[in-house]
Order: C-alpha cells, then sequence, then structure tokens
C-alpha cells in the first residue's frame, strides 16, 4: 500500500483550478500624501519605492522583532496602498498602525468592505497575471491582481494569485472552488501570512520571510528591525519554516515536540489544510533547526510522526 506521504499528488492539480472567496482576509487602507513614507518606516519591506500598480510582501512586527501581523501590500495609487491580511488580526492591527500615525499626512481605516477578494488557481490565475512571477500585479477596471508564490504539487507548479474587485464586480471567469481548498494550496506554495494564534510567535525569518520576497535588509529602521537583521546577519536564526505531511488533523499554534528533547514543544503548527482526496494532511510547520534532524510529533514525543516534505523554494542562505 502507498504511503500517502510519498504517494504522487501531481494529479491534483487538475483539481485546483479556478477561483475561491477569501472570507478570511480583510484590507486596511492606507491613503494621504504621506502614505507610503509611513508604511516604509513601520514595514520589513520597502513601501515608499514601491511602484503603482505593484504589490509585496511585509511584516508588522513589535520591538522585539515578533510577527505581528503580515500583508500583501499594494500601492494602489501614489496617495494609497492596500494592505490584504488575515481578518481576524484586522481590528488590533489597525489600532496599532494608527497609534503610530501621529502628524503625518495618512490616514487608516478599515476598507474590507470596499472589496471583494478571491484567490485564483491555475489558468484562471494565469490569464489575470500572465507573466506569474510573486508579487507581479495586473490591474484593470479597477480591479487589481497579484501573482503569489505557486503550488508545488511534485514537480508541478501551479499558479495562484490573489484578486481584489469592487463589489458589484463580475470576478474573472473559472470555477467556483471551495476555500479549504485554497488553503491547501497555500500551504503548498510554502507561504501564508501571520493569523491569530501565530500573533507575536516569529520573527520574519521563521516563517522564511528573507526568502520570498517578504524583508528589505537595505532599507531604514521599522518596529524591530535590530532584531531582524542581527538574526539574519549574525548566525542567531535557529528556527525555520518547513512544509510536512501529518497523519491527523493539526490546527495553527498547537505545539510539536521531539523525541531527543521531550519536556517542551521544539516547534509550531503555521498552516494545516486536509488534502484534496482527504488522505492525511499537509501543513507547515516552524521549528528549531536541531529538532527538524532528531524528528517531529503532534502533541507529545510519543505522538504521531510528521513527515518532511521538499520546500518548493530555495532558503535564503544566512550571511
Amino acid at each position: 500500500m502507498t504511503n500517502p506521504s510519498t504517494a504522487p499528488i501531481d494529479h491534483f492539480a487538475a483539481q485546483l483550478q479556478g477561483l475561491a472567496a477569501l472570507p478570511h482576509l480583510g484590507v486596511i487602507q492606507a491613503q494621504g500624501e504621506d502614505a507610503a513614507n509611513f508604511l516604509h518606516n513601520q514595514l520589513s519591506n520597502d513601501v515608499l519605492l514601491l511602484p503603482v500598480g505593484q504589490a509585496r510582501l511585509a511584516a508588522f512586527c513589535s520591538a522585539k522583532g515578533r510577527m505581528q501581523a503580515s500583508f500583501v501590500v499594494i500601492k494602489t495609487a501614489p496617495d494609497t496602498v492596500l494592505l490584504v491580511m488575515s481578518l481576524d488580526l484586522l481590528a488590533q492591527t489597525l489600532k496599532r498602525l494608527s497609534m503610530f500615525v501621529l502628524r503625518a499626512k495618512v490616514k487608516m481605516s478599515d476598507a474590507t468592505g470596499q472589496w471583494q477578494l478571491r484567490g485564483l488557481l491555475g489558468e484562471s490565475a494565469r490569464a489575470v497575471v500572465p507573466q506569474g512571477s510573486p508579487w507581479q500585479t495586473a490591474s484593470a477596471d479597477g480591479a487589481h491582481a497579484v501573482a503569489l508564490y505557486p503550488a508545488v504539487l511534485g514537480d508541478t507548479p501551479v499558479p495562484r494569485a490573489l484578486w481584489l474587485g469592487a463589489p458589484s464586480q463580475t470576478p474573472p471567469a473559472g470555477a467556483e472552488l471551495s476555500t479549504d481548498l485554497w488553503d491547501w494550496a497555500e500551504v503548498m506554495s510554502g507561504v501564508t501570512l501571520v493569523t491569530q494564534p501565530l500573533f507575536e510567535a516569529f520573527v520574519p525569518q521563521m516563517l522564511n520571510y528573507e526568502s520570498v520576497g517578504g524583508v528589505n535588509f537595505k532599507k531604514g529602521c521599522y518596529p524591530g528591525q535590530e532584531v531582524v537583521a542581527r538574526s539574519q546577519f549574525r548566525g542567531t536564526l535557529k528556527r525555520r519554516m518547513a512544509r510536512v505531511f501529518s497523519p491527523v488533523a493539526l490546527r495553527a499554534g498547537q505545539d510539536v515536540f521531539t523525541p531527543a528533547d521531550p519536556e517542551q514543544p521544539c516547534a509550531t503548527v503555521v498552516l494545516s489544510s486536509a488534502r484534496p482526496d482527504g488522505q492525511g494532511f499537509d501543513a507547515l510547520v516552524s521549528g528549531t533547526l536541531e529538532s527538524k534532524q532528531s524528528g517531529w510529533r503532534v502533541e507529545s514525543a510519543q505522538g504521531q510522526t510528521l513527515e518532511l516534505l521538499p520546500l518548493p523554494y530555495a532558503l535564503l542562505a544566512d550571511v
């Protein structure tokens, strides 16, 4: 009998064709002549030099470098920037960002109701953002689409894109897909956003953000910048995110253990979703490099084994 963790999964690509509703995401809008400069001083990526119509991944960190939220950042006009993020963190993130506005000429607001969000997969994504390189964008009729990292199923990459349109706008063509299927594709891309269970759990590199365009080490200061930079350049980074297969369901924020040190958790589940055929679960887990070598187990050091899967992208080498 074939082990589900090693069975070919390329054939699932045929199911990842269409578009899914994304009710778990929300949108913060920054508007005003200082919008880009304000966000540039708050986020881990360069917003000031971001061209209109382009997008980037970025993190919003505490003074200790821990991620309080993360975003797909889209500059829709010289004075307007949209932050697409996990809806369960939106209210508290908007409140904290607004605290730092002070005299800056920018208004921060919850713009979730002004947009409908769809996740595009396969040919639906390729048709809207033909180039397909991550964070590339396309705009038409007031709607915006951002190419994301593809879901990689074995040797088969499946394009993914984020689409934002007016509530009355007709979404791109494609079959309606479930949000669960979108979540699985996100796991298989190896790139995800911070959610409430992960609040202040990681510095950006623990979610591989520096390897997928989410951190600019050459930009100026932002909250937590010194910690993030020190982790990268002084070799102090001890945790990384990996893809795993699990025979049992997992949840974001769940502790993971290793037999080599059974008394304390060594890793944390970031995102998990069932395989389309129901044969097990794929997940993203961030844990210590040492425990990754000794093996990860669910719930306790005697729990079910998590089997490591290849990451779909190369990690930026530590400096």
